[in-house]
Order: structure tokens, then sequence, then C-alpha cells
């Protein structure tokens, strides 16, 4: 069994150069720069175990499990204000956590009896970073590979425990991306949509879409560029391959940027600092 997924967090960008390997292109056998982003993976810690079953509405919770210590960057997440907050979440459940062994006991068995998908609950460690925020992000994520008994067994055995994205995601492999886009707010139809700007002498304003659709159907279709929201939206970006995954910076001396072609040593960190976030330990 094995995990499907990790959270990190994008530092910035960066360039390489590499040599292309791709017969038939005009660039085989030559270098070509490529951008690539640097990831900040501080270790995830596993918290919780749920499993799924399908039905004819999707898939349904058989039982979820949570870990008996829980930090508090990740009790955070259940709170808006956590100065203000009583700090109640799980206390109940930590409290009783051997009494309800048996029941515990149970759940685990339901889920290997009925459940066909099983996920951990996995949340990041903000305080490994020096961004601000205290909250830790929480997610699901799907175990694949073998039986329901080896993947809970699997699970159980990471509860409580520190992944590193070494045990997830080796080098050279392809993954797909998942994150939120940046944002910029309410934007105009030109620059959201690409739209051609109107003739100088437009009356009301050129930067805009001059007909919105027929008198009938008399309502305006989706398909149609209109002003509103742009970025700040999920997406995915699939088949990003890893080229490099470096040691924490506090593990090696010698920097963890350096490759075979490129032997100075150094760290992935640029002098001064990625803008807006710092330094990638």
């Amino acid at each position: 069994p094995h995990l499907t997924a990790f959270m990190a967090y994008k530092a910035g960008m960066t360039h390489i150069v590499r040599d292309l390997d791709r017969a038939g292109s005009k660039m085989h056998k030559k270098e070509v720069c490529e951008p690539v982003t640097i990831v900040d993976c501080p270790e995830m810690v596993v918290v919780g175990i749920v499993g799924y079953k399908p039905t004819a509405r999707g898939l349904r919770a058989v039982s979820t499990l949570w870990a008996q210590k829980l930090s508090d960057s990740m009790l955070r997440r259940y709170y808006k204000s956590w100065y203000a907050a009583k700090k109640k979440a799980f206390t109940k459940y930590t409290s009783k956590f051997e009494e309800n062994k048996e029941a515990r006991e149970t759940m685990y068995s339901r889920i290997e009896k009925n459940a066909t998908v099983l996920r951990v609950l996995a949340h990041t460690q903000p305080n490994k970073l020096k961004l601000g925020s205290k909250k830790a992000y929480v997610a699901e994520i799907q175990i694949n590979g073998g039986s329901m008994a080896d993947k809970l067994k699997f699970a159980q055995g990471l509860l409580e425990q520190q992944v590193t994205v070494g045990q997830v995601f080796k080098e050279s492999e392809r993954c797909d991306v998942i994150a939120v886009s940046k944002g910029h707010g309410m934007e105009g139809v030109t620059h959201r949509w690409g739209v051609s700007r109107l003739p100088r002498k437009s009356h009301r304003g050129l930067r805009k879409v001059a007909c919105i659709g027929a008198w009938h159907p008399s309502r305006v279709a989706y398909t149609v560029a209109r002003a509103g929201q742009n970025g700040f939206h999920h997406r995915t970006e699939l088949n990003k391959k890893i080229y490099k995954m470096g040691e924490a910076a506090a593990k090696c001396e010698k920097g963890n940027a350096t490759t075979s072609m490129d032997i100075t040593e150094k760290h992935i960190t640029p002098l001064g600092g990625f803008p807006h976030y710092g330094v990638v330990n």
C-alpha cells in the first residue's frame, strides 16, 4: 500500500538547463531552458483514517477514526479566532480514548468489511515554516494498493507519524499538481477573456464586448465573455516531472541545490530569500 498525494507550499520559481532527448525534434541533443517551480515540503502528520463505500449516489463514509494526539495547528482549523475560542475541539474524544478502545476496534472491522476506498486524514505543519500562518491545512489522502486489510494496517502504522515527501514521491517521477491560482479580483472582460478592444471612438467605453447575444433566446448564454472574478481558481496541472528532491537545508552541509553539472555548493534559496516567501528549509 502507498499514499497517493502530498501537501506542500510553493516557494517560487527558477529555471533549469537540460539536454533534450527527443528524436525528431529540432532541439534533439541540444540544451533547453525550462521553468521549474520550487516546492517546500515539510513533513505531514497523519491524524485520522476514513473508509468509504460506493452507493448509487457516489461514495459514502463508513466511519472515521482520529488519533489520540492532535496538535494545536490542526485544532486551529476548527476555529475562526483561536485566542477567543474555548479550545474544546476533541477534548472529550481524547480524554475517553482508552475507554472507547472496543468501539474503535468495531469501526476498524466495519471499515475492513464494508469499505472499498480508504483514505487517511493528514495535515501540514506550518510551524516548520516562517509564513506567519499557524493554521494547518487538512486533507484526505487516498491509500492505494493491496487488500483492505493491508491498507488498514498501513494506515494504522502511519497514525500520529510524520510522513516525508520521499515516502510518497521519487525523483524523476511524474505527478499532477493541484493548487489555487493567483487572485486578481474583479477584472474586466478584455484582460479576463482576451477579447479585442473596440474602436477608439466607441460610445460608453471600448474595453467591452459589443454584442452579448441575439434578441432571442432572450437570455445571455454562459459562453459569452463577461467581466467578473479573475484568478483564485482551483486548478490541476497534469504530468509534471519531479527533477530534483533536495534534502532539508539543516541536514546537508554541502548545499541541497548541487547537481552533477553544477557542482557549486549552494542551497536552493536565492540571496535574500524567495520574494513573498522567505527561506526554504
